[in-house]
């Protein structure tokens, strides 16, 4: 399999790339679904795809919330899907011992946006030699993350990139600067838009996080016009039931009207803002 960072062309002529799947791993077969979906849509639209899914929830809002099925399981079917559908994959880890193991089947390591001032975490995600994708904290400022991808590139990885999902704005609720977009690509890093957690309301539902689902195209869309390399997105073909994060998941539709916009919106970008 091509490596995801060196294969994923960014700038002027790229497509934009996309990271989707569900929240969190549910099951085997909820997984083989939306990978089978999103992989068949990203093909017909000629999207570069990578697919995501956490196999621990750390960092949910209540002792109860459903957190995956744990490292062992979750990474046996993340290689299953890498196998299955041969399209790289991608989760998150939460603690520097997790990193090694992750690595063995995982194309990219995420560092969730919670941790990502974490050191120990960041330089052993960056030691194992994958590409490294940091989100930025809701508590940060795009120019911050300057010294977060230093953090990275001390343990001579190269190969990072950032992703902006929004910053608080108040309780229980997130705002998007576009700014922080060309910001952070001043760093040298592709940099990625989150368009589900970035319509967030976080811990909004008491014990659970809310969200609307409903704007998380119209900023995708704006995102990449601003000059984001891909996307982020969280989807479900029954996000209404979803395990986690259900409330800002898009539905199989909403992706099947979005994607050739945003493929249409690059072209633009690409071709200079002609139409």
């Amino acid at each position: 399999m091509p490596d995801p960072i060196h294969s994923l062309r960014t700038g002027p002529d790229a497509p934009p790339f996309l990271i989707a799947g569900p929240c969190v791993i549910e099951s085997r077969d909820i997984c083989m679904r939306i990978a089978d979906f999103l992989r068949r849509l990203t093909v017909k639209e000629g999207v570069p795809y990578i697919f995501k899914a956490s196999y621990d929830k750390a960092n949910r809002t209540s002792i109860d919330s459903f957190r995956g099925p744990g490292p062992q399981e979750g990474l046996r079917i993340l290689e299953e899907i890498k196998r299955e559908f041969d399209i790289p994959v991608i989760s998150d880890v939460h603690a520097p011992a997790q990193a090694a193991e992750a690595a063995e089947v995982l194309d990219i390591i995420q560092i969730p946006a919670l941790l990502c001032r974490q050191t120990d975490l960041i330089v052993a995600a960056a030691e194992t030699g994958k590409p490294v994708n940091i989100k930025k904290g809701q508590f940060l400022a795009p120019w911050d993350m300057e010294n977060i991808v230093e953090k990275a590139r001390s343990a001579g990885n190269a190969r990072i990139l950032l992703t902006e999902r929004g910053t608080a704005f108040g309780y229980n609720n997130l705002v998007v600067d576009m700014r922080s977009l060309g910001i952070m690509k001043e760093t040298g890093c592709p940099v990625i838009f989150d368009a589900t957690h970035s319509v967030q309301l976080p811990g909004g539902q008491g014990t659970k996080s809310g969200g609307d689902r409903r704007q998380a195209p119209p900023l995708a869309q704006a995102a990449i016009a601003a000059g984001a390399d891909g996307l982020f997105m969280e989807a479900h073909f029954d996000p209404d039931n979803a395990l986690c994060d259900g409330p800002n998941s898009v539905t199989f539709e909403m992706m099947e009207t979005l994607l050739p916009k945003i493929v249409a919106i690059k072209a633009i970008i690409n071709d200079g803002g002609s139409a």
